[in-house]
């Protein structure tokens, strides 16, 4: 049997690190990506084949896919989207400048890969396409608009794909995580000190609360999980004959999905202003 081979973006630390990890164990010739040269070379020390790959840059997406196929014969059987950030920050204090970056690395880095790997798994003749959105794909809360609208441009291209890709030997899927522990908040607090001119805002005191929030130490939230959890549903969508359409992983990303269902729009705001 051939081994099996996956391209996973977004490898330095947590999902991505444990994903590149978990799959290298059970067989699988495993192309960990990461922005920055340090990673890749930490990567390379693990065992990775491991490539710089920036999803805010075309010419790096290309290069790396490029380095890919060239080692995997032209071949590519999975691709696990995950690299991506959270810009924190009220949508009026944040710049168009700092949105149009949200988007270049969590929406048009990951269509720009996909595409040129939707040319390489149709003349293969199969292939599968994860793609790791989050709770904030469906339901958005108040100071982060930014990465609430990339995630729901990320679930309404992926289900419109599954839709131009229904009569192809191609699944693709979306994981949608709530809180797991990784260095989300580290990465996040650094880009909303970039962009966000927080102390002249008239929201200065809810941003004192998300940056004790984004600073604290170890988990902030009871319903945290490691990032095993989304490994183990990443493993179904790659493995299993007919992978699900939507993995909901964490009890926040499902009881939110009950309650969008079942609450008016108003009263599930009410919820979340208070949350």
């Amino acid at each position: 049997m051939n081994q099996k081979t996956i391209l996973i973006t977004g490898c330095s630390t947590g999902i991505g690190l444990n994903a590149a990890i978990t799959l290298k164990q059970r067989g699988y010739r495993v192309f960990a990506s990461a922005r920055q040269e340090k990673d890749v070379e930490h990567l390379q020390s693990l065992g990775f084949e491991s490539l710089l790959l920036d999803l805010a840059c075309e010419q790096s997406i290309e290069s790396g896919l490029n380095f890919v196929l060239q080692q995997s014969n032209g071949k590519l059987d999975y691709l696990f989207n995950n690299g991506a950030y959270g810009q924190a920050g009220a949508l009026e204090d944040l710049s168009t400048a700092a949105l149009r970056e949200q988007f270049e690395t969590n929406v048009f880095g990951w269509h720009h890969l996909t595409r040129l790997v939707i040319k390489v798994m149709r003349e293969q003749g199969h292939g599968r396409i994860v793609q790791n959105s989050s709770v904030l794909g469906f339901v958005s809360m108040p100071y982060r608009g930014a990465y609430n609208a990339s995630k729901y441009a990320v679930e309404g291209l992926t289900d419109t794909l599954r839709l131009e890709l229904a009569d192809t030997n191609i699944q693709i899927s979306l994981l949608e995580p709530g809180p797991i522990d990784s260095d989300f908040r580290k990465n996040a607090l650094i880009k909303f000190k970039q962009h966000i001119n927080w102390q002249d805002s008239i929201h200065v005191k809810n941003y004192k609360t998300q940056i004790e929030r984004l600073e604290k130490q170890g988990t902030s939230n009871r319903f945290t999980l490691a990032p095993e959890a989304v490994t183990k549903c990443l493993i179904h969508a790659l493995e299993s004959r007919k992978a699900e359409v939507r993995y909901r992983i964490t009890f926040p990303t499902k009881l939110f999905g009950l309650l969008k269902r079942l609450l008016s729009s108003r009263l599930l705001d009410r919820l979340l202003v208070k949350g």
